[in-house]
């Protein structure tokens, strides 16, 4: 009973109670005749249903009221809403009331014991704390390996790199950049020379032609951009290409596949409910190793299979881009609400299994892993560039040999230190080094997680509101995942 209520009732027992008379007795004047009871009925009817029009309104009131009360309870709870509630307005807010666990490398060399399959104990050793970078040999069994590789063959691999995505200029275009204003974002320096260096690191696309020193050189020769021959490109020089113009130029000369920023086939395994059982003991273990709540990984990208051949290779690149106001992720874009031109697939974390032991090369580098300072500049210096797999992989900091049932991950963002997703990670560029000899078989499991947190949980709950999800409660963030068990020191 509310406090407004005991008030009422207080009243009500204090108050003299007083007898209504009928208007008849009260009138002195007024004989019980029919003209008076016709009144005294007319009262009564019209104050009848005036009550009656007033507690209806007042249930109608009750029941509105509980409904928004309900509909706010459910928004400040991730996925926690029914199936057929509304999508929630865009300026809901949910509560922030969960934590993503995140695993203290403590040392390079540091070894933690991990409780992933019933009866084991795996152990985990720290490889880097510049991303955080863990090594857990004996991950996968060679059965699992096996099954791995023949599901992916039976659904078929294709090539990770069709052809050379063009698109730079139409890009320019929708952002509306003039020449000018392009020019003052690759010269990293600012010195008003584009130098080799600086055009190589903006040029390669992730899907694009991957560019060396010789190639600039050749390309300035044959579009006659340099007038000087000095190496350099100042604004005026620039104005003459367009955004495309060292692409198209490769691509009139023939591209090889060596050319490529990537040099693979692959393919994208299912590893929810009905997949095969060893796909889904995959997505269980990882979700043991990472700590993180069940819902998120469920939700991430199926497994991907890639498959290199002798002279296959990845240049250095990162699994995530940097997500600013602009920008918004793949996986939540529905959430997002909003239009963008910038995407970027948000990975929070990278579990890379190794399928079998590449008989030469095939080594996943991380070209500045520990490094004290991260400095873009220095990745190409002196025609040594640190991104080039096919070359340079010797003079990467770390250097992990793939080795059959092996799991690395790492972290591709920091911590915001409140328990969610920060900045990307700049020392988490990595790449597949050259195969010499031999095949080399890897997966990827891809945990993905919008840094903005609102736009997490509103994605979490349109999936929760699909229709093969009715019988369910819905995903919610805080799930039971804080498996601090599972981890221990060695």
């Amino acid at each position: 009973m509310t406090g407004s209520q005991d008030a009422a009732r207080a009243e009500e027992d204090t108050t003299p109670t007083l007898r209504l008379q009928p208007p008849c007795e009260r009138l002195s004047g007024c004989h019980k005749s029919g003209v008076c009871s016709r009144s005294y009925f007319w009262v009564v009817m019209v104050f009848f249903h005036v009550y009656i029009l007033n507690v209806i309104a007042l249930l109608f009131y009750v029941h509105y009221s509980s409904g928004q009360e309900d509909a706010s309870r459910s928004r400040d709870a991730p996925g926690g809403g029914r199936p057929d509630a509304a999508r929630p307005p865009s300026g809901a807010e949910f509560v922030r009331d969960v934590s993503l666990t995140r695993i203290d490398g403590i040392r390079v060399g540091h070894v933690q014991k991990v409780s992933l399959v019933k009866g084991k104990v795996h152990e985990m050793r720290t490889l880097s704390l510049k991303p955080l970078l863990f090594e857990i040999p004996g991950f996968l069994s060679d059965d699992e390996c096996r099954v791995v590789m023949q599901l992916a063959q039976l659904k078929g691999l294709m090539e990770s790199q069709l052809m050379v995505q063009d698109g730079q200029e139409e890009l320019a275009k929708e952002l509306n950049l003039s020449p000018e204003e392009i020019f003052n974002l690759l010269d990293i320096n600012q010195d008003g020379q584009l130098q080799l260096h600086e055009i190589l690191t903006h040029s390669r696309v992730r899907d694009g032609i991957w560019l060396t020193p010789e190639n600039l050189r050749e390309i300035y020769a044959g579009l006659n951009a340099d007038k000087n021959n000095d190496g350099l490109l100042n604004l005026k020089e620039f104005r003459l290409l367009s955004s495309d113009a060292f692409q198209h130029f490769l691509l009139q000369r023939g591209v090889k596949r060596s050319q490529l920023v990537r040099n693979s086939r692959h393919t994208w395994l299912y590893q929810g409910e009905g997949a095969h059982q060893v796909l889904q003991d995959i997505k269980e273990r990882v979700t043991r190793l990472t700590r993180l709540p069940s819902t998120i990984v469920d939700l991430s990208e199926p497994l991907q299979v890639v498959r290199y051949e002798e002279g296959g290779h990845y240049h250095a690149h990162r699994d995530s881009g940097p997500v600013y106001p602009e920008t918004a992720c793949t996986h939540t874009l529905l959430a997002a609400n909003t239009s963008t031109p910038f995407e970027t697939s948000c990975r929070y974390i990278t579990v890379l299994f190794y399928l079998n032991t590449v008989d030469g090369g095939g080594e996943t580098a991380f070209p500045v892993a520990d490094n004290r300072t991260y400095d873009e500049m220095s990745l190409i210096q002196n025609d040594v560039d640190l991104l080039d797999t096919r070359r340079n992989c010797d003079k990467s900091n770390l250097r992990v040999r793939p080795t059959k049932g092996t799991a690395v991950f790492w972290y591709n963002y920091l911590s915001d230190g409140k328990g969610w997703v920060g900045e990307q990670d700049e020392y988490s560029l990595h790449g597949g080094c050259v195969v010499t000899r031999g095949t080399k078989w890897v997966a990827n499991k891809w945990i993905n997680v919008d840094p903005d947190y609102q736009r997490q949980a509103r994605y979490q709950q349109l999936v929760s509101q699909l229709p093969q999800d009715e019988s369910d409660e819905g995903p919610a963030l805080n799930a039971e995942t804080q498996r601090s068990s599972v981890h221990q020191e060695l």
